[in-house]
């Protein structure tokens, strides 16, 4: 799908504003409604908006911990990795999980309650037997900048359309 500039500023729009009327979003790109929703309805179709959410306060919400977790598995066969990607899906308290290149496997973006919590999480990790071979545990102590909108004007700008 080719993207022009009133397609990028609906996405941008959307990025820092989910919760943001269409009659509202069509004024901010100035286009009348119905086209408006006519792109969007196709942005959607693409997979270029995968989703709509709100941006939780934990902390006003309940006491919690945010831990990443740096993952290195036993074997590195293309089954120990589908095997681990798959069982991991099934721990709530794993909000994401990248695959990474270079010294480490993975790593995972834990919240739990408390440590307690977080190593009960580790223990059935293990016990699951899903290759796991090391961890190491990363504490966050206070976040510095909060995941926000993507750069999607520094991503766009001058580059090449992505192949299919």
């Amino acid at each position: 799908m080719r993207l022009d500039a009133r397609d990028l500023a609906i996405l941008k729009v959307l990025a820092t504003d989910g919760r943001i009327t269409k009659a509202a979003l069509a004024e901010r790109i100035g286009l009348s409604p119905t086209p408006c929703w006519d792109r969007l309805k196709k942005l959607e179709k693409a997979g270029l908006i995968e989703g709509y959410g709100a941006s939780i306060n934990l902390k006003k919400l309940a006491s919690h911990v945010t831990i990443f977790v740096s993952v290195e598995l036993a074997d590195h066969t293309a089954a120990s990795f589908q095997r681990f990607e798959r069982s991991i899906q099934s721990y709530d308290e794993v909000v994401a999980c990248w695959a990474l290149g270079g010294g480490f496997d993975y790593i995972m973006q834990v919240v739990t309650r408390d440590i307690d919590a977080y190593q009960s999480l580790i223990d059935r990790l293990l016990e699951a037997q899903i290759g796991l071979a090391r961890y190491f545990t990363y504490v966050v102590t206070k976040p510095v900048k909060k995941p926000g909108a993507l750069p999607i004007d520094l991503l766009t700008r001058d580059a090449k359309p992505p192949k299919s």
